[in-house]
């Protein structure tokens, strides 16, 4: 066998090994195995690489990826490219928190938890509701918990989903219920507005209905019209779950002032970058009422017997913490340096700047389909008010237009062709507080074809 610069064990280590367990060879391990099925002769691999060959090459390969910091995007759809102040990184890197995972004896992980508290209480404000766990998965996944959430509370088995909702927001939900006799129904969205069909979500809504999840902005960047939402879904003894993305909230009504039951959302515009897709975090906020059908866990502030302020897992719904047949999720996976971030981001940009930022995405964004669709063939076939992405309709696919755009090094999208095969043609385009005018400006002339 070929020594290996990567693997610890020396030669004679390895004759050491065998000789203790009494084989003479590593081949001996496998003797059980019949001949006619081992494999023979040498893989198809190329040949080994030392440390610095291999650096080479694998540097080699990410030079073919294309990043957010080298490309002007304009992408939508759940993972958007905002200014990440430096300081959030500083603080992830600090090996007390990069380090930790799920703080299994949680009092001793005093500067964890005062973290995870401190995250809970900014969602907490952010959403206007009265309780946030310590994050989720990523926000499909928080929207499917509050779909379980919602028939564990109402003991009623449909639940409404409008078709603006996030396609990928919506496949995780039926994941997360099959199996479990819940009805999911599909509400129709208006085909001018781009907004749910108020008339048609109000004939869905019955008295089986645990909830409606709505999504503010929707997945077409449309604004909805969440008042109403409630109200249907409140008369008829539902409850109402709204996904929400948080720089919105600077700006629009927070869902606890129109009496949403749950809020969702994906943090990943709170100081996470793009990340290829992640990992990010859902948030998951309630009213009191529902605190303890919660998934995952809540930190609580305390006082020690000294009477100094301490910090304490006051919930843990976990299975791995109570007995399974009352847990209320399988979450074992830790999202907390992600909510870290999305904390450290919050505090630094603090309310006034969290406005400032949603301020810059409307201003921008609106001037954005104002030009393009001043282009021939390009229209904006939704007319529902906006926050900081929009649908247009261009002419040919996805495909052509960013084939149009690379010589920019830019990006758009996604498209809406697969989830929504009759607006063909469509895809978001998304503006952050990063874009200049500059780089709109360029978008456009790009979308038109110029060089």
């Amino acid at each position: 066998m070929t020594q290996s610069p990567y693997l610890p064990n020396t030669e004679a280590d390895r004759r050491a090994m065998l000789a203790e367990i009494g084989v003479s060879s590593v081949a001996d391990l496998f003797a059980d195995i019949p001949k006619e099925v081992r494999f023979k002769g040498r893989m198809n691999l190329p040949r080994p690489l030392s440390e610095p060959e291999l650096l080479g090459h694998l540097q080699g390969l990410s030079r073919k990826n294309a990043t957010a910091s080298e490309w002007v995007t304009f992408l939508g759809g759940g993972a958007y490219d905002h200014f990440i102040p430096s300081v959030v990184g500083h603080v992830l890197g600090r090996s007390e928190f990069y380090t930790a995972y799920t703080p299994y004896q949680p009092e001793v992980s005093q500067g964890v938890l005062q973290s995870i508290f401190e995250y809970q209480s900014l969602i907490v404000r952010l959403t206007g509701l009265d309780v946030s766990n310590a994050s989720m998965y990523d926000g499909a996944s928080a929207m499917a918990e509050a779909a379980l959430i919602a028939c564990a509370a109402t003991h009623r088995t449909k639940v409404i989903v409008p078709a603006a909702v996030h396609p990928e927001y919506l496949a995780t939900t039926r994941t997360y219920t099959q199996g479990q006799k819940i009805e999911i129904v599909l509400a129709a969205f208006d085909a001018k507005t781009g907004q749910t069909d108020l008339e048609a979500l109000e004939k869905l809504v019955d008295d089986n209905t645990a909830a409606v999840l709505l999504q503010h902005p929707n997945f077409f960047g449309c604004l909805e019209r969440p008042d109403e939402v409630s109200r249907l879904a409140h008369d008829k003894g539902a409850l109402l779950v709204v996904a929400v993305d948080p720089i919105s909230l600077a700006l629009l009504k927070p869902p606890g002032a129109y009496e949403a039951d749950i809020c969702v959302g994906e943090g990943q515009a709170l100081g996470n970058p793009m990340s290829f897709g992640g990992p990010y975090l859902g948030f998951l906020a309630t009213t009191e009422k529902l605190v303890r059908r919660m998934p995952g866990r809540i930190a609580g502030a305390t006082v020690d017997q000294d009477g100094d302020r301490g910090f304490v897992l006051t919930l843990q719904t976990r299975e791995q913490h109570i007995r399974r047949e009352k847990a209320t999720s399988n979450i074992c996976s830790n999202e907390a340096l992600n909510a870290l971030a999305a904390a450290v981001y919050l505090t630094t940009l603090g309310k006034e700047g969290l406005v400032e930022v949603a301020k810059l995405c409307l201003g921008k964004a609106h001037y954005a389909r104002d030009q393009i669709t001043k282009l021939p063939g390009y229209s904006a076939p939704f007319s529902a008010p906006f926050f900081k992405e929009f649908v247009v309709k261009g002419p040919g696919t996805l495909k052509d237009v960013n084939g149009r755009l690379a010589g920019r090094k830019m990006l758009v999208g996604p498209g809406l062709d697969q989830a929504y095969p009759e607006l063909r043609g469509c895809f978001v385009v998304a503006v952050t507080e990063k874009r200049s005018k500059a780089e709109i400006d360029g978008l456009v002339a790009g979308l038109g074809g110029k060089a």
